[in-house]
Formats: structure tokens, C-alpha cells, sequence
């Protein structure tokens, strides 16, 4: 659709919401749809969603240890192409688009219309590449250790990363983007994250808690990239975010584990 006038008569429905956010950020054949503010404002719940998508990821891994006996680099690759193509690979061009920006000389201005034009630079190409490689890497370091847990605490902190990124981002207007960043406040991100560094730590002790500190690292890491480069953050910064965030939780989980 191209407005958002079929839902002007909608009220607001946190269910409802929430299952459309999933939709949004996912294949899954929910097809619940919802105006994008009322989508919205639960996006500090978007982590809660995505233990979820980890659960399904870890049981992908298990299999494919102990049912098909493949080796952990196979395994891996194999739970990282799920990650993507459950999420239909939604962050995916957001981390080719900011590369570019980020690459390209000159003013805030160029760089943000370099980073939303449709095609895509050798950078864009080159980090996409670095970035699914090393996440790769990570997985297979972490299930090297038998930590299969470890695939629910990075999938559902690269979405704290995320969220780390809106906190400290000031919205690039219009966009959908800016409708999250305008809805992450230091209240619901204090309560989403400490809820997130609970389940880690019951899910994995130290080494899990350490997940969710690589996940907000990043996201600061991607804030101030992004506030050097556009001075403003939109959806494709927010993508970086989320798979960078994935990325440094696991190299902090896979450093912890080799340290205990």
C-alpha cells in the first residue's frame, strides 16, 4: 500500500502490533498487518520477538549436529542462511547502503544520497561480504564450544543493537526508519535490554550477558559512525546496526568463552 489510510479508523492493538512487527521483519506467514505507528510502538518488544527466530535457529543447528553429523563450519553457514532467508534478508541492503554512504566523500548531504540510491558500490558489496563471513566465523567458534545457546542470545541481541543505534540517532525524515528511532526512549530501551541481559543470563551465564554487552557495543559503534557521516539515521543504519550487533555479540560470547 502506498498510505496508510485503510487503517485511519484502526485502534491500537499491542497483539496485533506486535504479530505485525513480526510479519514485517520476517517471512513467517503471520499476514497480520497494522499502520506503521501503531506497528511502531512496539519496538522496544522487537528482541522478545526475535528469541523466537533464535529458538528456531538453535533447533536448525541441532539437527545439523546431531542428526545430520555435519561438522560446526557446515553447521554454521547452514544456521546463518536460515537467519537470512527466515528474515527475508531484510537488514541485508541496509548494510550494502551505509557502507557506501560511508565510503564516498564529501558533505552529510552526498553521503545520505549516496547511501539511499538503489544501486550498489564496491563497498557495499565488500562489507556485506566481511560482515556475513565473520558473523559465519562467530557461529562456528561459538557451536566449536557446543554453546548452541549462544544462536538464540546473538539473534535476539543484534535487535537490542538495533534499538542501541535508535536510542542515540536522531530520525531522517521521512522514512520508515524514523518511526523507530522516534519511538526508542531511554525508558522502554532500559526495560527492553535489562529483560534481554536476564534471558542471556539464564541462557548462558557470564559468556550470554557478555552476548548482550557485544550487542549494545555495536550499537553505539553504529550511532556514531552514522552521526559522523549523515549527522541523521534512517532504516539502512538501523540494518547495519542489527548485523553488526549480531557479529559482536558473538565475537564477545566466543572471547568469554575461551577466557572461562
Amino acid at each position: 500500500m502506498e498510505n496508510d489510510d485503510y487503517f485511519e479508523d484502526e485502534e491500537f492493538s499491542p497483539i496485533k502490533s506486535l504479530l505485525g512487527l513480526l510479519t514485517f521483519s520476517t517471512i513467517l506467514p503471520i499476514n497480520v498487518f497494522t499502520s506503521i505507528e501503531y506497528m511502531t510502538k512496539l519496538t522496544w518488544c522487537w528482541p522478545f520477538l526475535h528469541i523466537f527466530i533464535g529458538i528456531l535457529a538453535a533447533i536448525c543447528g541441532y539437527v545439523s549436529l546431531e542428526f545430520l553429523h555435519l561438522n560446526s563450519f557446515f553447521t554454521a553457514t547452514i544456521v546463518y542462511a536460515f537467519l537470512m532467508l527466515i528474515t527475508g534478508y531484510n537488514h541485508l541492503d541496509g548494510v550494502m547502503d551505509m557502507a557506501d554512504g560511508v565510503m564516498v566523500h564529501g558533505e552529510p548531504e552526498k553521503k545520505i544520497r549516496v547511501m539511499k540510491d538503489s544501486s550498489v558500490g564496491a563497498g557495499g558489496v565488500a562489507t556485506l561480504f566481511l560482515v556475513a563471513s565473520l558473523t559465519i566465523g562467530g557461529l562456528y567458534n561459538i557451536l566449536d564450544y557446543n554453546f548452541i545457546l549462544g544462536i538464540i542470545i546473538c539473534e535476539m541481541s543484534a535487535k537490542t543493537s538495533l534499538l542501541t543505534t535508535a536510542l542515540l540517532s536522531k530520525p531522517l525524515i521521512p522514512g520508515i526508519g524514523s518511526y523507530f528511532i522516534n519511538e526508542t526512549n531511554p525508558a522502554n530501551y532500559a526495560a527492553s535490554t535489562l529483560i534481554i541481559a536476564v534471558v542471556a543470563l539464564m541462557l548462558g551465564n557470564f559468556v550470554g550477558l557478555m552476548g548482550v554487552i557485544g550487542a549494545i557495543v555495536s550499537g553505539l559503534i553504529i550511532a556514531v559512525i552514522a552521526r559522523r557521516n549523515f549527522v541523521l539515521a534512517n532504516g539502512d543504519v538501523l540494518g547495519m546496526s542489527n548485523e553488526v550487533g549480531r557479529l559482536l555479540s558473538l565475537l564477545f560470547m566466543a572471547s568469554a568463552l575461551f577466557f572461562i
